[in-house]
């Protein structure tokens, strides 16, 4: 890989962005992936300048790789919350914005709303150099192997793919192990989560402590040529989110296992 693995904020969902970046550092990575998800986790404000931001992360050694921006782009206010993202991370110096097209929840996406807005989004990224990642994630794009046409059907350079190893399953019943190939020539981000239980089971523990195993991921991205960012992200059990210190003991061993592995 030609990036450093990254801490993703959002698995500090519920903390400030000054604890999330302290326990990222804390855990071992030398990467961040930025999360600025109105409703969700609102850690950066892509309305104020980007300077303090930079000194933040520079206080602890931290390197960015992407902006997490997810919002529903089937609406105009999620299609506007996307280009401020694009628009804030072209000036941050960042080349992708994770989004998803249903927001953070994703769930009975309107496939034509959305289709109707990605054309403006694209526009907006190709004007800042940037690329739009859409992630693996809720109905439309439940796995790789589904959003494929839906990719070729936008036909854009600047839109990509954000592939979630746990959400595969999740949505879709899939091991990404099975599911990376179909949408290889695409990604250009990968979100590193674990897995326990089945589909609509949200458990998303620590990787290494679920049954997704890291090092056949790593194999099979090797083999598709990848070699942009990875972050790492953990969701546990949903809300309410672990006190602070276990949060940031999960994304250490989490950095330990994917170290270990070669990440």
């Amino acid at each position: 890989m030609n990036h450093p693995l990254a801490g993703h904020t959002n698995s500090y969902h519920s903390y400030t962005f000054e604890e999330a970046l302290s326990g990222i550092a804390e855990a071992g990575y030398k990467g961040v992936e930025l999360s600025a998800v109105p409703g969700w986790t609102e850690h950066v404000d892509l309305d104020a300048p980007t300077a303090e931001v930079r000194a933040r992360l520079d206080h602890y050694g931290l390197t960015p790789v992407s902006l997490s921006g997810h919002s529903d782009l089937t609406t105009k206010d999620g299609l506007a919350h996307g280009i401020k993202a694009v628009r804030w991370a072209s000036d941050f110096g960042l080349t992708i914005v994770n989004t998803a097209i249903g927001g953070h929840w994703s769930e009975e996406e309107n496939e034509d709303a959305f289709l109707g807005n990605i054309d403006e989004l694209a526009d907006e990224a190709k004007a800042a150099g940037v690329v739009v990642a859409l992630e693996i994630h809720g109905d439309i794009m439940a796995s790789g192997a589904v959003t494929l046409p839906l990719i070729e059907r936008i036909g854009r350079e600047e839109i990509r793919v954000n592939y979630d190893t746990a959400n595969c399953e999740f949505y879709a019943g899939v091991a990404a192990v099975d599911d990376i190939p179909a949408i290889a020539p695409y990604l250009v981000h990968i979100h590193l989560k674990d897995k326990i239980g089945g589909p609509r089971e949200w458990n998303f523990p620590a990787p290494g402590e679920g049954h997704i195993d890291f090092g056949r991921v790593l194999q099979v991205l090797r083999e598709v040529g990848f070699d942009g960012p990875c972050g790492v992200e953990v969701e546990f059990t949903g809300e309410p989110w672990p006190p602070l210190p276990d949060v940031t003991g999960a994304m250490k061993g989490a950095c330990e296992h994917l170290t270990a592995l070669g990440y």
